[in-house]
C-alpha cells in the first residue's frame, strides 16, 4: 500500500508553520514589552516638555544637545566609574570564590552555590536597608570598633561613594561568581595536571592554562555585574544619600519629579546605547576567544 508524500512546497510551509507557532509567544512578548516600550521611548527624545509638564510634540533636537552639558556628562561619567569600580572588586573577589567552590567536593559544592545565591530570596530593598544599620553613626561597625578602642568617635562610613560601592559589589557578587564557577567546572582538569607535569608552578598554571580558558566566563560575569550597576538607582539612593547621583536616578527624577519625559527618556536612550555596544564587544571578544582556543 503506498503512501502518500507530502510535496516540498506544503512541507515548508508545515515547517514555517511550526517554527511560527513555538517562536510567537516569545517573539509577540518582547514586541510587545520591549520593542513598543523602546520607539515610545526614541520617539519621546524628539520632543519637548511643557511648561507645566507633559510633552508638547513639536519636533527638536534640544534634548540631545542638552545631554552635553557638563552636570550630565559628569553624573553618566560617575555611574560607568562607580560601576567599573564594582565590576572590578567583583571579579578580584569572584573569581578566588568560584576557584575554590569548583574545587570543593561535589556534595560540598552543592552547599556553597546555594550559599552563594541566598541573598537573593531576600527582598533587595531589605538587604539594602540592611547597609544602613550596619554603615550609620550608630551602627554596629562603628559600635565594634568604638568597643574596641580603636576609634575616638564614630567613622563616616555612610552617605559615601563606598557605600555605594559596597552596596551594588554586595548586591551583584552572585552575578559574578555563578559564571565563573561555571567556567572554572567545565575546564578539563587534565590540562593543569599536563602542565604541573611539564614542571610549571602553579601560578604559572594559572595564568598561561586557567585565566585563559576561563576568560569567556570572566567577560560574561563582568557584563552581569557591570550593566545592573550602571542603572541602578535604589542602593545610590539610600546609601549615597543624594550625595552620590547615578544615572538611573537622573532618570528617575527626570520621570516621577521633573515630569521631564522627553530629557528622561533621552538619558535612558543613552545608557541603552552604551550598554548594547558593551553587549557587542562582549560578544566580539568572546567569539575572538573562542575561535582562538579552537584553533589551538
Amino acid at each position: 500500500m503506498a503512501t502518500a508524500r507530502t510535496s516540498p512546497p506544503a512541507a515548508r510551509r508545515e515547517r514555517i508553520v511550526g517554527r511560527l507557532a513555538t517562536l510567537g509567544p516569545g517573539l509577540g512578548y518582547l514586541t510587545v514589552f520591549m520593542l513598543v516600550p523602546l520607539a515610545l521611548v526614541l520617539s519621546y527624545t524628539l520632543f519637548h516638555r511643557g511648561r507645566f509638564g507633559g510633552i508638547v510634540y513639536e519636533a527638536s533636537a534640544d534634548n540631545y544637545t542638552r545631554v552635553a552639558d557638563g552636570l550630565y556628562l559628569g553624573v553618566i561619567w560617575n555611574s560607568v566609574k562607580l560601576a567599573a569600580i564594582t565590576t572590578l572588586l567583583a571579579l578580584l573577589l569572584g573569581y578566588p570564590t568560584a576557584y575554590l567552590i569548583a574545587r570543593l567536593p561535589r556534595t560540598w559544592r552543592t552547599v556553597a552555590l546555594v550559599l552563594v545565591v541566598l541573598p537573593f530570596w531576600t527582598n533587595f530593598l531589605i538587604r539594602t536597608y540592611a547597609w544602613i544599620i550596619l554603615l550609620n553613626s550608630e551602627g554596629v561597625i562603628n559600635r565594634v570598633l568604638s568597643g574596641l578602642g580603636l576609634i575616638a568617635r564614630p567613622l563616616e562610613l555612610l552617605y559615601t561613594q563606598g557605600a555605594v560601592v559596597g552596596g551594588l559589589l554586595y548586591a551583584y557578587l552572585p552575578l559574578m561568581v555563578l559564571p565563573l564557577y561555571s567556567a572554572i567546572e567545565r575546564l578539563d582538569p587534565q590540562l593543569r595536571e599536563a602542565s604541573a607535569n611539564l614542571g610549571a608552578r602553579p601560578a604559572r598554571t594559572f595564568w598561561s592554562v586557567t585565566l585563559p580558558l576561563t576568560l569567556p566566563g570572566v567577560l560574561t560575569g563582568c557584563v552581569f555585574v557591570f550593566v545592573p550597576s550602571l542603572g541602578n538607582f535604589v542602593v545610590p539612593e539610600l546609601l549615597g544619600g543624594g550625595r552620590t547621583v547615578m544615572v538611573g536616578n537622573l532618570i528617575r527624577d527626570q520621570f516621577l519629579k521633573a515630569r521631564d519625559w522627553p530629557f528622561g527618556s533621552t538619558l535612558a536612550l543613552i545608557v541603552i546605547a552604551l550598554l548594547v555596544l558593551l553587549l557587542m564587544a562582549q560578544a566580539w571578544m568572546a567569539r575572538r576567544l573562542t575561535n582562538g582556543g579552537s584553533r589551538a
